[in-house]
């Protein structure tokens, strides 16, 4: 059963790398947008088209969220125990912040939807800071999963 749940994990893992870079590229495109197109590295990942993310996003957070749920009961079993055993009570506060981040960004994906769908200059601002709220609580997670895993190891 333990070979199953480490499965899951990676699935988990790899679904976030995936949300990471999907919500990170479109971020930075609507937070600094390109003024003119140039050559190079920056100006290319500035000037994305952020409308071809969000159904990517929504997918992948979804799958990862859920995914993570799935795993969860482990995590409070065979690793939470140990980080409280040994007093490790950051990066345990860690974990606690990540859940409601990620249940906060949860109720906020439906608002992120809409303003992708319906992007215009009127609501830019708005989609700006929906789009970087749900970009810092993705990578508050997946920080964070990466280091309770380094502390303890899922299920070891």
């Amino acid at each position: 059963m333990q070979v199953g749940w480490s499965i899951l994990l990676i699935i988990h893992g790899i679904l976030a790398v995936f949300l990471v870079g999907a919500v990170t590229h479109q971020a930075v495109g609507v937070a600094w947008p390109v003024a003119k197109r140039g050559s190079g590295f920056f100006s290319a990942v500035r000037g994305v088209n952020g409308m071809s993310y969000t159904n990517a996003i929504v997918v992948l957070f979804l799958a990862t969220f859920i995914l993570g749920c799935i795993i969860y009961p482990t995590y409070r079993i065979n690793v939470r125990t140990v980080l409280q055993e040994y007093r490790f009570f950051k990066p345990e506060g860690m974990f606690e912040m990540k859940e409601h981040l990620l249940a906060l960004s949860l109720a906020l994906l439906p608002a992120y939807w809409f303003l992708w769908r319906s992007a215009s200059s009127a609501n830019r601002v708005a989609r700006t800071a929906v789009t970087t709220i749900l970009a810092a609580a993705v990578w508050w997670g997946f920080l964070t999963g990466h280091i309770i895993n380094n502390i303890r190891g899922f299920g070891s």
